[in-house]
């Protein structure tokens, strides 16, 4: 057998030259000293593989996370040591809870400075240790073809998530004679006959089935696939938390989502099921209202839990019967199941539906922006693969509740609830997709989290639409605060910039909204505009959620009528 060609490179260059071997075209990031030579080889390879220049650590770590939820290939992230490692933990967080394929590059100090707390010196596999599925530093320039190729399989394989490579400087700048490695092909896992029969036979013997879908590692025609199943079965299916585009919201079959803000009459039905077939969420705090829908360890309902990785079934509920399987496996195996015969349930399932339609028709809120209507106008306005991005505050309820995804991919929202997310993801978003419309939902305090990315936005002509719901707090903690503490207010009040004014100081588009007929048209000018858009939503304070306001918060809390 011929030898294989071995080229003698630095650390930088064949840590390159494994991230194009792994196809890697997008890397998002913050220069730092600490890896110069491997920004070096990013020159040489610019034609091929673009460095998006990032303005804070944790955008650049929200771009690579957002990047690989809407694409299903893995994000890469570059950031140098120190202070730069610990502002991109949040990205991985976000990609470890919402079990996102990510790899994190970092910057490291040189060998021989080790452990003697050097400047910006850290043991990333101390730090990182609980937030990532694989932590290591590499130390011999030779084995970087090896790291970068666990790495890529860790972050894609069984459930999906995050990876931390550090890079001390030195072993970047010394030189090796190594091979390019291939990426190795995907690691799947199907579900057994058995498996299929058991589900076929718990369907058959229930009255009143729900299934939920969520979680990673879905692809297009794994929604389609578990449509169909639904559609065969007549299964009433909602979305666990931030996962709505796993499941046309138009279909009949679709009662709505599993999160923050359920609709009263949909959590009563999860806890009057008599099976829950759980078909890929984790099942976590948000999805299952702080695990009151289901019961830990042994719901009342027959459970049913499909998840790629084994230990994450029986983790928390002990299911009737788990099923180890991908995604898309399990989704083509349920597509060809031989339907139930005998159905019970078909006015579970129609009432369910009926519950949704009445739960997403709009509602009006105090002061002359009414959040509802615009949702809705944007339901009617916006095509089926708009993007709509968000992080978290009590205004993404809206878009939550009144929007209505109908296609995979076409949203991205941190199910882990952090904030700033909602302005880097629509940047991954349309440098991903750039002849899609992408919309960004954001608070005013999430927005200033990362509001700063808008910049990286213009810089690579990324035209997104980001909307900013002003209401000067932070709006969830006051809404606890009220319901707690009622009338004692500290430390949620917000002095906010002109949102704006500040977007075109970026050289972006802005505009400021009031009243709700105002925001069609600014919408129309932003889709029209050769640039990134701002439209300022200025909402009453009083407007906490979709069905309160904050007096009704306080005097509920006080005891007293309203």
């Amino acid at each position: 057998m011929a030898e294989k060609k071995k080229t003698k490179r630095s650390g930088g260059q064949i840590l390159i030259d494994a991230l194009a071997a792994h196809e890697v075209d997008r890397i998002f990031g913050v220069p730092g000293e600490s890896y110069l030579a491997a920004l070096d080889a990013f020159y040489n390879a610019r034609n091929k593989m673009e460095f998006t220049i990032c303005r804070q650590e944790g955008g650049a770590a929200y771009m690579a996370e957002a990047w690989a939820k809407l694409t299903g290939r893995t994000g890469v992230c570059f950031v140098t040591r120190g202070p730069g490692a610990t502002n991109a933990s949040i990205g991985v967080h976000a990609a470890m809870q919402d079990s996102t394929p990510m790899v994190l590059f970092i910057g490291q100090v040189a060998r021989d400075q080790a452990d003697r707390e050097a400047f910006q010196e850290i043991d990333y596999r101390a730090m990182y240790g609980p937030l990532a599925k694989w932590v290591a530093q590499i130390e011999d320039t030779a084995r970087l073809p090896e790291y970068v190729n666990r790495a890529f399989h860790t972050a894609s394989s069984g459930r999906p998530g995050p990876v931390v490579l550090a890079l001390p400087e030195d072993m970047l700048t010394d030189m090796a004679a190594v091979e390019d490695v291939a990426p190795a092909p995907p690691t799947l896992s199907y579900p057994g006959r058995p498996d299929m029969k058991a589900l076929r036979d718990m369907l058959s013997a229930a009255e009143r089935p729900l299934m939920i879908v969520g979680g990673a590692g879905w692809t297009s025609g794994t929604s389609k696939n578990i449509q169909a199943f639904a559609k065969a079965n007549n299964i009433p299916t909602g979305a666990a938390f931030r996962r709505q585009d796993c499941f046309d919201n138009y279909d009949p079959r679709y009662i709505g989502h599993v999160g923050i803000g359920i609709d009263p009459a949909l959590g009563k039905r999860v806890r009057d099921a008599d099976l829950i077939v759980a078909v890929g969420p984790r099942l976590g705090e948000m999805t299952t209202a702080g695990y009151s829908l289901l019961e830990p360890p042994a719901p009342n309902q027959k459970l049913v839990h499909v998840h790629p990785d084994p230990n994450e079934l029986n983790s928390v509920y002990r299911a009737d019967l788990g099923i180890v399987s991908s995604m898309p496996a399990f989704a083509a195996a349920a597509k060809a199941m031989k339907p139930v015969e005998k159905r019970t349930w078909d006015d579970w399932a129609g009432e369910a539906r009926a519950d949704y339609l009445r739960f997403v028709e709009p509602v009006a809120n105090p002061g002359p922006l009414q959040m509802a209507e615009i949702v809705a106008w944007l339901n009617e306005k916006l095509p089926e693969d708009a993007i709509l991005t968000n992080g978290a505050g009590n205004y993404s309820i809206w878009p939550h509740r009144f929007y209505r995804w109908s296609r995979y991919r076409t949203q991205a929202a941190p199910t882990l609830g952090s904030m700033g997310y909602g302005v880097p993801a629509a940047v991954a978003a349309k440098l991903a997709w750039p002849e899609r419309v992408v919309v960004s939902f954001n608070g005013d305090g999430c927005f200033m989290m990362n509001g700063q990315e808008l910049a990286t936005a213009v810089q690579y002509g990324a035209k997104a639409i980001f909307i900013v719901v002003n209401n000067g707090m932070y709006g969830t903690i006051r809404m606890h605060q009220e319901r707690s503490y009622p009338g004692r207010v500290s430390g949620t009040e917000l002095n906010n910039p002109d949102f704006a004014a500040l977007a075109r100081a970026y050289g972006a588009n802005g505009e400021m909204v009031e009243k709700t007929e105002e925001f069609a048209p600014a919408f129309e000018r932003a889709l029209a505009a050769d640039r990134p858009s701002l439209i300022e939503l200025r909402i009453d304070p009083e407007a906490i959620t979709p069905v309160a306001t904050l007096s009704g918060l306080r005097k509920q809390a006080r005891g007293t009528k309203k």
